[in-house]
This record gives C-alpha cells, sequence and structure tokens, in this order.
C-alpha cells in the first residue's frame, strides 16, 4: 500500500469516527431528553403533539447516520420502521400508538443511549492514540537536548543516549501507523453497532418479506388476468373472426360450386387468404406469450434478434454458462424489449447497450444509453412494469439515470442455469 493513500485514509477515518462519537454527543444527550420528556408529558397531553414531532427528529437523525454508515463504511442500513396508518396525522392519538407500538421507536432510544459512550470510547481511541505517536515522531526529538530526568512515556528516560534517542520516533511512527490502520475498522465497529440497533429485526425483515411476496402474488395474479383478457380479445376480435368469415366464404363456395364455379373460385381464393390472415394473427398471439426465437436460439440470441429491429445501433454482449429457465427468459426478454423501446421513443441516445452475465446464482442484465437521463420508476411508467414484471421473480431493478444522462438499468433474476452451452455469445445488432 502506498504511504499518502494509507496515511489518507487513515486520517480521514480519525476524523470521521471522532466527528460520530465525539462531536455528535450532544445531539444523542439532546434528543434523549426530548423523547423522555415528550412521552412523559403525555398524560398531560401535551405529548400528543410534542412525541411525534420528537421521533421525526430522532427518525431524520437516524436516517443520516444510516447514510454515513453506507458512504463511509459500506454498511447497508434499511430503514426498519413501520409505515404510518392513514389518518395518523401530528396530534391525534393514532398517530401516538403508531410511534408506541412500533420497536423501531424503543430501538432507536437504545441507540441513543448506547452510542453516546460508545462513540466518545472509539473517537478518544482514534485521537489519543494519533496524538501519542504522533509526539515520538515530532515533538520528543525535537526537545530530547533541553528537558532532563523526566519520563517520555516511551519507556526511556532523559538524558537520552543515541540508541534511546533514535528509539522515540521509531515507536512513536509504529504507534501512528497501528492508529492509521485501525481506524477504518472503528469506523466499521461503529457502523456495525448503529446497524445492530437502526436496521430491521430478524422478524421485521421476515415480516417484510412477507409483504413483499404478497404484493408480488397479487401483481402477478392481476397481470395474469389482464393478459388473460388481452389474449381472449385478440382471439374475439382476430383470429376467430377470420376464422368465422372463412367458414362462412367456404359454405357460399359450396352453395356456388355447381351454378357458379367462378363465383365459387373467388370466393375459395378469398377463403385462403382469410387463412392466412388467421394464421398470421395466431402467430403474432404466440409471440406475445412466449417469443419462439427463445427456444430456436435463447436468450442473447433472441435479444440479438430483437436488436435487429430497432432504430439504433444496439450491442449485445454476454456469457452466460446455461440456459436460464423459460419463464425467466421470457421475463428478461420481454423487459429489455420495453427498456429499449424508452430508449428509441424517449432517450434521445444514439445507441444503447445490453450486457448480460450470470454471477453468485443470480442472472445480471444492464440496458444502457447514451441519452439525457432522468429516468425514474414512476407509477405508470414502462419502468414500473419492468419493476413487476421481475418482481415476480423475487428480481431486482436499479436504475442509475442522473439527469445528463447516461441512464444504466440494472436487472438482477435469482434462478439456476441448466447445462452449460459452448456457442459465442456476443453480437452487434
Amino acid at each position: 500500500m502506498k504511504p499518502w493513500p494509507f496515511a489518507r485514509r487513515g486520517l480521514l477515518s480519525v476524523a470521521r469516527v471522532a466527528f460520530a462519537g465525539i462531536v455528535w454527543v450532544p445531539v444523542h444527550i439532546v434528543l434523549i431528553v426530548f423523547t423522555v420528556v415528550s412521552f412523559v408529558l403525555t398524560a398531560a397531553g401535551v405529548g400528543l403533539m410534542l412525541a411525534p414531532l420528537v421521533q421525526m427528529m430522532v427518525r431524520a437523525y437516524a436516517g443520516r447516520r444510516r447514510r454515513l454508515a453506507r458512504e463511509w463504511s459500506g454498511v447497508d442500513i434499511p430503514p426498519p420502521y413501520r409505515p404510518r396508518p392513514a389518518g395518523a396525522f401530528i396530534g391525534s392519538p393514532r398517530r401516538w400508538m403508531w410511534l408506541v407500538r412500533d420497536p423501531a421507536t424503543w430501538r432507536d432510544l437504545l441507540w441513543l443511549v448506547g452510542g453516546a459512550p460508545l462513540g466518545v470510547a472509539f473517537g478518544a481511541v482514534a485521537l489519543a492514540g494519533l496524538l501519542y505517536g504522533a509526539q515520538g515522531v515530532v515533538l520528543l526529538p525535537v526537545i530530547a537536548n533541553v528537558v532532563s530526568g523526566d519520563d517520555t512515556g516511551y519507556g526511556v528516560t532523559w538524558p537520552l543516549h543515541p540508541i534511546s534517542y533514535a528509539s522515540v520516533p521509531f515507536q512513536g511512527a509504529l504507534i501512528t501507523a497501528g492508529v492509521l490502520y485501525g481506524a477504518p475498522w472503528l469506523l466499521w465497529a461503529l457502523a456495525k453497532y448503529d446497524h445492530s440497533l437502526l436496521g430491521p429485526t430478524g422478524k421485521a425483515v421476515l415480516a417484510r418479506r412477507v409483504d413483499t411476496l404478497t404484493q408480488t402474488r397479487t401483481d402477478v395474479v392481476d397481470a395474469q388476468a389482464a393478459e388473460l383478457r388481452r389474449i381472449e380479445r385478440d382471439l374475439h376480435d382476430g383470429a376467430q373472426a377470420r376464422i368465422v368469415a372463412l367458414g362462412m366464404s367456404l359454405g357460399m363456395a359450396e352453395d356456388l360450386v355447381v351454378h357458379d364455379p367462378a363465383a365459387a373460385q373467388q370466393l375459395i381464393a378469398e377463403a385462403r387468404e382469410a387463412s392466412g390472415l388467421a394464421l398470421a394473427e395466431l402467430r403474432r398471439l404466440v409471440r406475445g406469450i412466449h417469443p419462439p426465437v427463445l427456444a430456436e436460439r435463447g436468450l442473447i440470441g433472441g435479444l440479438r434478434a430483437l436488436a435487429l429491429t430497432l432504430p439504433l445501433p444496439v450491442v449485445v454482449e454476454g456469457d452466460l454458462p446455461g440456459r436460464p429457465p423459460a419463464p425467466v427468459e421470457s421475463a428478461v426478454y420481454f423487459a429489455v424489449a420495453e427498456a429499449l423501446v424508452n430508449v428509441a421513443k424517449h432517450s434521445g441516445g444514439g445507441a444503447a447497450w445490453v450486457s448480460l452475465s450470470y454471477l453468485g446464482g443470480a442472472l445480471y442484465c444492464s440496458v444502457s444509453d447514451d441519452g439525457v437521463g432522468g429516468a425514474a420508476p414512476r407509477a405508470g411508467s414502462g419502468l414500473a412494469g419492468v419493476e413487476r414484471r421481475l418482481a415476480a421473480f423475487d428480481g431486482l431493478l436499479r436504475v442509475d439515470s442522473p439527469p445528463g444522462g447516461p441512464t444504466v438499468l440494472t436487472m438482477e433474476l435469482p434462478c439456476v442455469l441448466s447445462s452449460p452451452k459452448t456457442s459465442p455469445s456476443s453480437a452487434t445488432g
């Protein structure tokens, strides 16, 4: 490790530990006092208004610490709070009861109480260790010739012999290096403490997981019902109507074949044309259910064929060690198709890229473009539909689309691949 990045990382961690552990101690104390007082005053009626306001401050501060834990130490802490019920406005008994019954409210208070002394301890260790080591490097050699008879604190006494004189800065450098190395771990330990109380419990995670599965199941059922209605409508208005017309034409031709062969021949020609249109309608309907190109070429081959139909160049790259299950292939295919249609319509970009990979039991697919950015999975947008499609398979959609671009959509679907394939899977459409 190079000296300057090592020192910079250590010094920055010392400053962050001191800031989070020592500087913010008054915030802990004030919020603890406000929380206790607000709940005590509930008997007088004032707490119905005061307690929710105090908890808004506590949760805002806890949210800030969650963000810092993620940015400084890479520790992700999801918010554990229960959703606010309808009609729970500030000052209402419903709002107060919602706060009291939420275990996260009391875990926040416990975090405030325990975080103050722990933060002071961590911050003091980091600062004291750094200063103690630095004085050995900087101060002691300077005053070595002017002070006598005192203990240096490094196991040597004044006046210093040449060997002792050389050992003081060496010991100080070792202590300083140890502090610079250990400070990021202190910061990480502080973030893990925050995670232990500010994050959801195992029971809350399980409850949230059940809620998510319930919602995704409802979405899947609704989507399947809508898809069945679409298929029924397409069959009734398209192929079924053409087949009925075909039967009528053949019946009329049967009546005319003896008395007017020419008219019968014309009706037969019309029937043949109607049969071709009905077949085309059925093929289009089947492609909407499960694209045949996926069965023939696989996912990457299907996306390659899809790229050729778009009005802008699309680079398709990937290397999958096997084939995903057919439902997952279909979901990814239609999700990528929706994303590429959005690129063509709204991004203003000149090119797009699709990349597929498989890692850790999950299929990853990214769709990026060089457009203007600003994409977001708002309600009613195409990306919201993509999210619902992926959620049916316990998948996730991450959107990175800053104003000015570029836009990168990352889809993650857990799945198990089938037997490996050996054909190359990279192409440009």
